[in-house]
């Protein structure tokens, strides 16, 4: 399979042109992945920038590729967006993983009443930066033109505010309409997970209250690790992703 790496900012360069990797992109393409003169890579910029060429030189500090095709991908519309409760040990980021293989475009770190994890101080600059390592490492290994946000944070009340620009669901086992039943309406769509002890029972109020809305996605209970991940491949399906 191809390989594929990351640049730090947009590029405008095109097919014929240099583009190089440095810093830890080209020790891990020279040294980890074991890159060799002619062979194919793609590269990107995470905002849409694909291009495709062959390395002309591999040095652990520097590696050259040679650009034989440019191509811009739109961001995926409507957007999917996961609202991620933060989680005990590591199946917060396991979600994140997951989610970001699987499609998302957009990761909400929420702090929510049950959550064991608590961002606070110079936590909640640490949390996200390494979700947001997760998130790049993922993209890069599913191949992805776009690499998802991640934002700062949110408590309760700010997720509520995004119900007045997005169409915002509820993961809530005891809900009676199916995520697989649903008609999307053109709007942006957030996945509300929570965490190990579920939504709390306020929360869920106070959200479906601002216009979210509860779905179910299956007969059983999954953890918070496997909820949003499985919902977004039902999603997928739905907008004709997959």
């Amino acid at each position: 399979m191809t390989l594929h790496f990351l640049v730090e900012s947009s590029t405008d360069s095109d097919a014929g042109d240099i583009v190089s990797l440095t810093g830890a992109e080209a020790k891990h393409a020279a040294v980890v992945r074991r890159l060799r003169v002619g062979e194919a890579v793609t590269v990107g910029d995470g905002r849409g920038v694909w291009l495709t060429g062959v390395a002309e030189e591999v040095a652990p500090s520097r590696v050259d590729v040679r650009i034989a095709q440019r191509v811009v991908h739109a961001m995926p519309e409507p957007r999917l967006v996961l609202a991620q409760a933060l989680a005990k040990g590591d199946r917060d980021e396991l979600a994140v993983q997951a989610a970001c293989e699987l499609g998302i475009d957009e990761i909400v770190p929420w702090q929510a009443a049950r959550s064991v994890s608590r961002w606070e101080g110079p936590k909640a600059a640490k949390g996200r930066e390494r979700w947001a390592t997760i998130v790049r490492e993922a993209a890069k290994q599913a191949h992805r033109a776009w690499v998802p946000e991640v934002t700062p944070p949110v408590s309760t009340a700010q997720l509520m505010e995004r119900t007045e620009t997005h169409r915002v669901l509820l993961l809530d086992p005891t809900a009676s309409v199916r995520l697989s039943e649903l008609e999307p309406d053109g709007r942006d769509l957030v996945l509300v997970v929570g965490p190990e002890g579920g939504i709390a029972p306020e929360e869920l109020d106070r959200l479906a209250d601002a216009g979210a809305e509860r779905v179910l996605l299956g007969d059983t209970v999954l953890r918070t690790s496997t909820a949003g991940p499985a919902a977004i491949a039902v999603l997928s399906a739905l907008l004709g992703r997959w």
